[in-house]
């Protein structure tokens, strides 16, 4: 990592220490450094600052204060406590810091502007890290941010001010909505996220109640809901479980992917999810025997884990549930295979993240597959007579393309922003994101004119939404987009905008969301007129829902 994208200073001191027999000097020099993640609300200990120490010479130092300024912060009564760790080792900044295996070096609870906190720790000569971790406040305003510079250190009588130092990071504020082992659930992923008719906030992710692989396992899909536009969170719901379906346990009824869809005309929800009954081994047969204590696995795109037909026993399976009260109940799955994937496709399934509702309110979900070659696909599904008959389309692409999102463009086409899996082996200017573009409901597609040339592909799910404001008075729209800003990797989440139906995402509109590692999955969806939100697989929490001021993305 380059040092000018972080708020980094050196301090370099001398200091002098007294013996029995002469004076020795002790070098000490200080690494300050801030990274752009998010501060969580719901999690204790969140990074705010490294400080790196290394002292040079022939005897140690006794630490004991530094001093902080929380400049920039937009509120000190966010913030609960300040807490600074010692940590032996190195700690590399990324989504493993634990701050768990650190030693608490000291804390405070009452905010100021400055902030002392005292402590003591013996540095030998060598190397040495502290971190400062803040906990916010529960009613922290989502919307806000902070900010913190360390400004002195003491060691020993000695009180160390360093020169003052122009910040350029705020960190922003989010809510860990689900962390791993929230209700007993070993991991959450694959976010999907929109807002109701009436303004409700609905999350849905799979709940994998074992582990943090694939199907098939115990999993279902799980449901998150916000009244006040994801200040706060009501507790968790399951949406989709399948139970012990067919005599075989939950482990081998799972159901993940959903894609999540809200009728802007009538205000009934959808949601749809893929579930996988049993398991086909590597050459696409049938297990027999199945109990809790059996260790088969298979995945749906993996080998032939799903096959051509219909039934329980050859294919995975698209369900869909529905909800006519803003998401408090959903009706029992209704199983759309046979409606609408072909018998010759090896899968058809959900595009995870959320659909949208046309113009003329057509309900559109994005959906991917395996044609009858086992070749992986994107297309759209759609509903012309409110979610009782559901079309699928033509496949979008030529190229090996799978999760996407739709939107929906300002001549009425639909554009399908898609994942690109040739990219896992294909790093060159044309290592982007697939998009096709349609006109007449996925029965032919074109190749949109930015397609595998515009957007980074680190061969990631990634999401598209069409946001919606008033302009000098008029109606107006811009397309948002969110992943990992990489080629390689899963980091840097971010958010770009484009004015012109996605040809263009000027850089001067992007957002930096969390630049450390995560599983890199993320949805966004608009709050309401002035505000945007997004969920997202972070660095600090298996699912953290975040919004900011779209003025601010504007300007």
């Amino acid at each position: 990592m380059k040092l000018n994208r972080f708020f980094a200073m050196v301090i370099s001191l001398l200091v002098l220490i007294a013996n029995a027999d002469a004076q020795s000097s002790v070098e000490v020099t200080v690494l300050q450094e801030q990274y752009q993640v998010p501060l969580l609300k719901g999690k204790s200990s969140n990074p705010f600052i490294r400080l790196k120490l290394v002292v040079s010479g022939n005897k140690g130092v006794a630490v004991n204060g530094f001093q902080f300024s929380l400049k920039g912060t937009t509120s000190l009564q966010d913030i609960e406590q300040l807490s600074l760790y010692y940590f032996k080792n190195d700690s590399t900044a990324s989504a493993s810091l634990d701050f768990s295996k650190a030693q608490l070096f000291g804390s405070v609870s009452s905010m100021k502007n400055k902030v002392t906190i005292s402590g003591s720790q013996q540095l030998n000569p060598g190397t040495h890290y502290f971190w400062l971790s803040c906990t916010l406040s529960p009613n922290a305003n989502a919307l806000n941010e902070a900010d913190a510079s360390c400004t002195q250190v003491n060691i020993g009588d000695k009180r160390l001010v360093p020169a003052p130092e122009e910040k350029n990071i705020q960190q922003k504020f989010a809510v860990a909505l689900r962390k791993p082992n929230d209700d007993n659930v070993h991991t959450y992923r694959i976010p999907g996220i929109t807002t109701s008719k009436n303004g409700t906030l609905l999350a849905v992710y799979d709940m994998r109640r074992e582990s943090s692989r694939d199907l098939q396992g115990h999993m279902d899909i799980g449901l998150s809901r916000s009244l006040d536009g994801g200040n706060t969170w009501l507790p968790m719901q399951v949406a989709i479980d399948m139970k012990e379906w067919g005599g075989l346990p939950q482990k081998f009824n799972g159901v993940s992917d959903a894609c999540i869809l809200s009728d802007d005309k009538t205000g009934a929800i959808y949601i749809a999810g893929l579930w996988m009954h049993g398991v086909l081994d590597k050459n696409g047969k049938w297990i027999e025997g199945l109990t809790d204590s059996s260790k088969a696995w298979n995945h749906q795109w993996r080998e032939k884990g799903s096959q051509p037909g219909f039934d329980v026993k050859q294919s995975s399976q698209f369900l869909i549930v529905k909800s006519t009260d803003e998401g408090k109940t959903w009706s029992d799955p209704i199983n759309l295979t046979r409606m609408c994937k072909k018998e010759e496709w090896w899968l058809w399934a959900p595009g995870p993240g959320h659909g949208i509702t046309l113009n003329d309110g057509t309900l559109v979900f994005p959906t991917q597959g395996r044609d009858k070659n086992g070749r992986p696909f994107s297309n759209i599904t759609y509903s012309k007579d409110g979610g009782v008959n559901w079309h699928s389309s033509a496949a979008a692409d030529t190229g090996s393309t799978t999760e996407s999102m739709a939107v929906q463009l300002s001549n009425g086409d639909i554009m399908l922003n898609m994942r690109a899996n040739e990219n896992a082996t294909r790093k060159g200017d044309n290592n982007g994101r697939a998009m096709a573009v349609t006109s007449d409901l996925g029965k032919t597609w074109t190749s949109h004119a930015a397609s595998r040339n515009a957007l980074n592909e680190p061969v990631c799910m990634a999401s598209t939404h069409k946001h919606n404001y008033t302009k000098n008075g008029k109606p107006a729209s811009v397309l948002l987009f969110s992943n990992p800003n990489t080629k390689t990797g899963r980091n840097h989440m971010t958010i770009k905008m484009s004015f012109d139906d996605g040809l263009t995402w000027p850089k001067e509109h992007w957002m930096l969301l969390d630049e450390w590692n995560s599983f890199g999955y993320s949805c966004i969806t608009s709050v309401d007129e002035h505000t945007i939100g997004i969920l997202y697989e972070g660095s600090g929490a298996h699912m953290v829902f975040q919004k900011f001021s779209f003025k601010k993305m504007l300007k």
